[in-house]
C-alpha cells in the first residue's frame, strides 16, 4: 500500500524507515500533469513490492519544507533514502522497470 508522508510524519516513516529497507519517495503536485502519469506507476510497484521496500508520496503543496530541505525542484523527483539518507534520485516519470531497479541495487 502505498504510504502518504508529509513533513510531520518524515522523520519517522521515511528517515527511520530507511534504516530497516529502502524508502521510495514520489515528491508531487496535484496540478502536475506527469506527476498524475507517475501515480499509477507508484500504486502499481506498492502492490507488487510486497514488505521489500516503503513506497509513498509528498505533496509538495502540502509539505513544502520537505520538499525544500530536499533540493526538489521539478515533480516528479522520486528519491530513494536508505540508512537515513537520500541515495538515488530521479527526476521525470519513471517506469516500473526502472524504480524496481533502482530499489533493487539498495535492498
Amino acid at each position: 500500500m502505498t504510504k502518504h508522508f508529509t513533513d510531520t510524519n518524515f522523520q519517522t516513516e521515511v528517515i527511520e524507515a530507511s534504516k530497516e529497507k529502502p524508502v521510495l519517495v514520489d515528491f508531487f503536485a496535484g496540478w502536475c500533469g506527469p506527476c498524475m502519469m507517475q501515480a499509477p506507476i507508484i500504486d502499481k510497484l506498492s502492490d507488487s513490492i510486497g514488505e521489500s521496500a516503503r513506497i509513498g508520496k509528498l505533496d509538495t503543496e502540502e509539505s513544502g519544507m520537505t520538499a525544500y530541505k530536499y533540493g526538489v525542484m521539478s515533480i516528479p523527483t522520486l528519491m530513494i533514502f536508505r540508512n537515513g539518507a537520500p541515495v538515488h534520485k530521479m527526476v521525470g516519470v519513471q517506469s516500473q522497470p526502472v524504480l524496481e531497479q533502482a530499489l533493487a541495487a539498495h535492498a
